[in-house]
């Protein structure tokens, strides 16, 4: 395998380890300052991004994750990814309004850059549309016509 073949096989384990919540293989795969930016979080070292992952909610069940790597060259990695989950719990929004489960799949469509101190990661950064998911569970008013 390539170097960033390598790379992108370990961004898709960090990012199942984290739906998964397995803090030893994100532990593992990333050094201990990791810089991590996501359009819900942002976190300056492994500890704080376990502890933030840890408080995540469990408005989402049944996760499958889809992980398509893309080319990239020198310390980066970048994947393209799909989850799939079901609405199963309460959803805190803005607010403190509480949606209660409506059994609803919802599809999730972004994209995951990372950075490389040799083999490790020191940074990610997460992109995806926050707006789609309440779109797709009816949360959104519909625009006028």
């Amino acid at each position: 395998m390539t170097p960033s073949t390598n790379r992108s096989d370990a961004l898709a384990r960090a990012l199942h380890a984290g739906i998964e919540r397995d803090w030893r293989t994100i532990r593992e795969l990333c050094v201990d300052d990791v810089r991590t930016w996501t359009p819900a979080l942002s976190a300056s070292s492994t500890t704080e991004l376990l502890a933030l992952l840890s408080r995540r909610d469990d408005a989402f069940s049944e996760v499958d994750l889809e992980v398509v790597p893309l080319e990239v060259a020198g310390d980066f990695a970048c994947v393209e990814w799909t989850a799939a989950m079901t609405h199963s719990g309460p959803l805190t929004v803005g607010g403190g309004d509480v949606v209660e489960p409506t059994g609803i799949r919802v599809i999730l469509n972004g994209v995951t850059v990372a950075e490389f101190r040799g083999d490790r990661i020191c940074a990610l950064r997460q992109y995806w549309d926050e707006l789609s998911v309440f779109e797709q569970l009816g949360l959104l008013a519909p625009e006028a016509t």
